[in-house]
Parts: structure tokens; sequence; C-alpha cells
């Protein structure tokens, strides 16, 4: 039997309950598990998910007891373990190897020969919310906000969608330099302005996507709104990856100045349809209808 098809030795496919969970502190507020719960059970998947605080300095040792129990099957990672879960994988797959940065964890194998692989769903995630905000085209001119993992994975996504330069917003540019050099990698230009650019950066975005944690473009939302109004007649987008609260302080401004929004949950669903499609193996049969329930059970616009 495959390894990807996640499976005990000498269990059939399909019979054994498997197990996975969303990991990160804080996690109380995330809404993977009601994604991938309505995913599975709709696949008739016996497997189970859920979140699990775990802290930065408990990571190595939780992850030893994932590897040693034959019932997981994977992990979805979220802050602030995406760069640190790195060197605790045994190999890295598509865009995690190209920005050593991974949002999930499969787990294959049984017993000693178990192996942990990381993957980037993030940047699908991206791609697949700009595109149903409208980006059909490269965009000529995007601003990202934020300089962390996230951001990393929109640079990717922004190279995927055609864009061949991208504005990079953040505190310290110094510390972000490293985004220049993955720039380069994906054969995408990287600017990296100062955090009192960000109003004038964004003003002139054809798409902008804030990677920064909820309320943290609360400030920015407000010199929005105070600024003139657009001159374009181009509705810009904007994908804010937090959305809890919703509409954030910045979406509401983008709006009100007339542009499109965008919320994180939108790139949450379409990165969890790629972790469940990992987590499944041969089990994903429908994606389209995994899609749909997962809409259905947060809420979302249906497709």
């Amino acid at each position: 039997m495959s390894p990807s098809a996640h499976s005990a030795a000498g269990t059939p496919e399909g019979t054994r309950h498997r197990r996975a969970a969303v990991i990160g502190s804080p996690i109380g507020h995330s809404r993977s598990p009601v994604l991938h719960r309505a995913a599975y059970a709709h696949l008739g998947l016996d497997c189970s998910y859920d979140a699990v605080e775990v802290l930065p300095p408990d990571l190595a040792s939780f992850m030893e007891q994932v590897r040693h129990d034959d019932q997981w099957c994977g992990l979805s990672v979220t802050m602030p373990h995406k760069a640190a879960m790195v060197p605790l994988v045994h190999r890295l797959t598509g865009p995690a190897a190209v920005l050593k940065v991974l949002n999930t964890v499969t787990v294959d194998g049984a017993g000693s020969d178990r192996v942990l692989t990381g993957h980037n769903t993030d940047v699908a995630g991206i791609v697949g919310a700009l595109r149903y905000g409208g980006v059909t085209h490269p965009p000529g001119s995007a601003v990202i906000l934020g300089g962390g993992g996230t951001a990393a994975a929109s640079l990717a996504a922004l190279q995927l969608l055609g864009a061949d330069h991208a504005t990079v917003v953040v505190r310290s540019p110094e510390r972000a330099a490293s985004l220049q050099d993955l720039g380069r990698t994906l054969g995408l230009g990287v600017e990296l302005r100062e955090w009192s650019a960000a109003a004038a950066c964004v003003l002139t975005a054809d798409v902008a996507i804030s990677t920064l944690p909820p309320r943290g473009a609360d400030p920015l939302g407000g010199e929005l709104l105070a600024a003139p109004a657009a001159s374009t007649t181009a509705a810009p987008v904007l994908l804010d990856v937090a959305y809890d609260p919703w509409p954030s302080a910045l979406a509401s401004a983008w709006q009100a100045r007339g542009g499109i929004i965008v919320p994180g949950l939108e790139m949450l669903i379409y990165q969890a349809v790629e972790q469940v499609r990992l987590f499944s193996g041969a089990a994903f049969a429908d994606g389209a209808g995994v899609l749909k329930v997962m809409c259905d059970a947060v809420g979302a616009a249906a497709r």
C-alpha cells in the first residue's frame, strides 16, 4: 500500500480511524476544525480534526508524539510555527521547499518508517482567493503588507498570477531582506518599503494583500479614509488574511473607496481543500463537493 494513502500496515484503506489537527498559539479562534470536519463527513472518512494549542518550546516534543502515533495523518500549521516546523520534518515539497515555510504536514508510513512531509497550501489558498475576488489578469501593481511566512507565500502566489514585481511594506526592511532573495528565486522583483509609506503604496495598487494579524492594519484603514477619492475606474482588490473580526478596519476603508475586498476566510477555505486532499489520500474523490460543504459550514457564498 502506498504511503500517500496514509494507511497503517495491514489496515484496509478507509476503515481505520485517522487523526488530524490544526496547531499554533493562540489557536482558539481557528475556523479550520469546522472546515475539515465538514469535508471528512462529506467524504465518509473516519477522521477527527481538532485545534491543539502548542507553544513554541513544546513544538519538537509534540512532533515526536505525532511521529510515533499511527493514527495521525496530518497537521495544519499556523503561527508561530510555519518556519519553526521546517527542520522538524523529513522533507519539503513544492512551494514549501522554495519558501522554507510550511503550513501543512502529512504523516505517512507506519511504525519506525513514519515520514513527515512539509507542504505549503497557503500559496494555492491565496491564488484561489484572489481569483475569487476577480483577479484574472497579471496585476500591474501589487503590494504586500507584512514580512512573515504568509508574505512569502503571497509572493509565490503573485508570481503564479503573472506578476513581475511586488512591493512589500514592513516595519523593519532590513529584517525582510530574505524576501528579496526569494523574489530573485521566483523571478519576481521585490521592493521593500518602510511602514510610513504603506498608505501611498496601497492607494496605487491593483492588488493588495495584508498578511498582518487581526487589527494590525486598523490605523492604515483610517489613513485610507482620509485620503482623496480614487481617480481610477478600475476596482482594486484587497485580500486581508485576517478574518476575525470581519470586516476589518482596513477592509471597510478599502470598500468605502470603491475597492473589492476578499476576506481571509476565502484563503482559508481554498488552502484547506488542498490540505484535505493531502490528508485523505485515495479517499479524496470530490473536490467540488468538498469546496461546497466547506463554504456551507462557515456561511461563505457558494462558488
